[in-house]
């Protein structure tokens, strides 16, 4: 339970939802963990919780659309904990557009915050990186999608290949690795969700249940540890086997044979 003791882990994105529990889980496991995101009432409560529940936290307040954030949540960080040994680039937005409907401010909104501030954050990060790993979280939209998901499937496939370049750029000294989440319950996929649109989503993942942020948390703690020494450049898909179903209205009757 004390894999990262010692080591610093910067969350992006990590007020809430996904972000949230893979700051805890970090936390959890020894490590000093910077949570940082654009609301500071959710941030100081994150840490706080992290600090309650007897792990080092502090809050930087950053949007991850603006350079100069970047730049200084990142100095920030190896100011208080003396350097950077995990990197979690999470912070990320979409919106629900097509090819054709998606305006210039929905491509900039997604490119910036999804893509460019991934680059950018690890950019900066490693000047203060002796060794350590980088995990980009991506999503399931990089390998199948649905209608009016653009840009933010196109930018998931982007970040797949953003990582195979990081890890040949920075290796062998920092690892970077992909974790792709499925359906995950947080605030904003359950907000509008019925007890039978749960139930229906539940029954078409061979998992038989859709995701927590501590199952994306798990594999993104397990591609930072020294478990996944020789696992860089690759992406892991944590769906509950979404991807791997070809017809979705045979599965809920074959699971309850």
């Amino acid at each position: 339970m004390n894999r990262f003791e010692g080591r610093t882990v910067l969350v992006t994105g990590s007020t809430r939802g996904i972000g949230q529990g893979i700051a805890e889980r970090f936390a959890s496991e020894g490590a000093p963990v910077v949570v940082t995101g654009r609301t500071e009432d959710d941030g100081q409560q994150t840490a706080e919780r992290i600090r309650e529940s007897g792990g080092e936290a502090v809050f930087v307040q950053a949007d991850m659309r603006d350079p100069d954030d970047i730049s200084a949540l990142v100095e920030a960080t190896a100011d208080e904990f003396g350097g950077i040994d995990v990197l979690v680039n999470n912070a990320g937005v979409e919106t629900n557009t097509s090819v054709t409907e998606a305006t210039m401010d929905d491509w900039n909104l997604v490119l910036e915050t999804d893509f460019r501030a991934y680059w950018l954050t690890a950019k900066h990060a490693v000047e203060y990186m002796e060794s350590g790993a980088i995990v980009n979280v991506s999503s399931n939209h990089a390998r199948l999608t649905m209608p009016e998901m653009f840009p933010y499937n196109a930018v998931k496939a982007g970040i797949d290949g953003m990582t195979r370049a990081m890890a040949l750029d920075l290796g062998p000294e920092i690892r970077v690795n992909t974790v792709n989440p499925g359906w995950v319950a947080v605030e904003r996929t359950e907000q509008n969700l019925s007890a039978d649109e749960r139930d229906h989503l539940e029954s078409i993942h061979p998992a038989g249940r859709i995701g927590d942020p501590e199952d994306v948390a798990g594999a993104v703690a397990f591609l930072a540890s020294d478990d996944a020494g020789f696992v860089t450049g690759t992406s892991l898909v944590v769906d509950g086997g979404r991807t791997a179903v070809m017809q979705d209205d045979t599965l809920p009757d074959y699971g309850r044979e």
